[in-house]
């Protein structure tokens, strides 16, 4: 039975089923990457381009609201947007362990609350710290927590983005943008990561290798500067038309 979407109580927290990813849940059809894994990764590249679609409203949005436009009804539907007909659970944060090779997120259980506090420290930050600051800390912190089941990377990145262009005053331009050149250039982006987490672990909030390659790779895209990489083909570039 479907819900009534003009029934207001459905759009409340706590219950929020709609906002919440239940309704998404009973109702989206999805593929498993060892069914077909062609179809799969052309269902990633257009979700991607669908993401980035959503991005350009949310930073028109941003650039009006500023600070308070970035919250959790954002990141989900960066998220939704990023794995939809992927992953069943999209949109809402795990509620389930996740398994990396190279990094232990934390525990479900504090998921809720680590996203509440990174929200807050953007927040509180967003007049304090330096636009590339804040997408550093963004890109590092979201990959940190792992707060969803499915595309982390990609919602990490769409909203390390979201900040640089808010902050600029509106899309910067350039044909290839900053996501994109993370997904070409990985190998500074992984010892940027583990940089930061070294920090963390020493109880330290210190990310400047992160902060230097997104800066970088900004100002790279500012100027249409080829990737190092040289190799763009299957490059979504939606935003940059």
């Amino acid at each position: 039975m479907q819900p009534d979407l003009l029934d207001w109580s459905l759009w409340s927290e706590p219950q929020c089923p709609l906002l919440r990813g239940h309704f998404l849940l009973e109702t989206t059809v999805f593929l498993l990457e060892e069914e077909n894994r062609v179809l799969y990764d052309r269902i990633q590249e257009r979700n991607l381009a669908r993401q980035y679609d959503l991005l350009i409203n949310c930073v028109e949005i941003g650039v009006y609201q500023g600070v308070r436009a970035f919250d959790k009804f954002f990141l989900w539907s960066l998220n939704a947007a990023a794995v939809s007909n992927i992953s069943q659970f999209g949109g809402r944060f795990r509620e389930e362990p996740i398994y990396l090779e190279d990094h232990i997120p934390p525990h479900y259980a504090q998921v809720n609350h680590l996203m509440d506090q990174f929200i807050s420290t953007v927040q509180e930050n967003w007049f304090v710290w330096s636009e590339t600051t804040l997408a550093a800390y963004v890109l590092w912190r979201m990959n940190w927590i792992h707060p969803f089941i499915e595309g982390n990377g990609r919602t990490a990145r769409a909203a390390c983005y979201y900040i640089l262009c808010v902050k600029f005053g509106g899309l910067p331009g350039g044909s290839i943008i900053v996501p994109e050149r993370i997904r070409l250039e990985r190998k500074p982006y992984y010892e940027a990561l583990k940089e930061a987490d070294i920090a963390w672990q020493s109880g330290e909030l210190k990310f400047p290798k992160m902060e230097e390659y997104i800066s970088r790779l900004f100002d790279e895209q500012v100027m249409d500067i080829t990737p190092s990489s040289g190799d763009i083909s299957g490059v979504v570039t939606p935003m940059s038309q």
